[in-house]
């Protein structure tokens, strides 16, 4: 079963997508950027996902989503598709490029990650953040990354079983 998890900050998504995996063995990914050494905020955040997952899970931080699917052997649980967005951006410092450059960039690597998803045998939750649903953003970079994340959630559900959305803890599957 495959099943992306979407919703707003703090939503309870990730909660929501834990308990879908279970507590048996499973893979934790953290496709994100590794956060600066002064950020406390992001460090007691990553601190709280680390204490709720049972001891019988492994933890993966890589940006290479594709090859994490393509190498499971076992459940996995990739949060989130926002954060590797982020990264990826980051990496190739993409952010200043134009929409359409960013956007083929973007495409190759998503492509790559859709077949993984599918070709993977073994069951898959992906969170992701629901990002279309308020203002438009102030700056460029806020507009890039919405519409890049836009895509790529269309993309993932595409090849997905279900897609939940998370509101205020409630989940609707859609």
């Amino acid at each position: 079963m495959k099943v992306l998890v979407t919703g707003g900050v703090r939503s309870g998504k990730s909660r929501h997508a834990e308990s879908l995996v279970g507590t048996g063995p499973a893979t934790y990914v953290a496709p994100g950027p590794v956060p600066e050494d002064d950020d406390a905020d992001w460090a007691a955040r990553v601190a709280a996902h680390r204490e709720r997952r049972p001891a019988s899970w492994r933890t993966r931080e890589t940006h290479d989503l594709a090859g994490a699917l393509a190498g499971a052997d076992g459940p996995l649980l990739v949060d989130c598709l926002g954060t590797w967005v982020t990264a990826l951006l980051d990496a190739d410092g993409a952010w200043d490029l134009a929409s359409d450059e960013v956007g083929v960039l973007l495409e190759a690597r998503l492509a790559a990650v859709v077949v993984a998803l599918r070709d993977c045998a073994h069951d898959v939750v992906l969170v992701t953040n629901e990002v279309g649903l308020g203002v438009v953003p102030a700056h460029r970079s806020g507009r890039l990354f919405r519409d890049l994340l836009g895509t790529t959630n269309q993309r993932v559900a595409e090849a997905c079983d279900e897609v939940h959305l998370v509101v205020a803890g409630r989940v609707l599957r859609l």
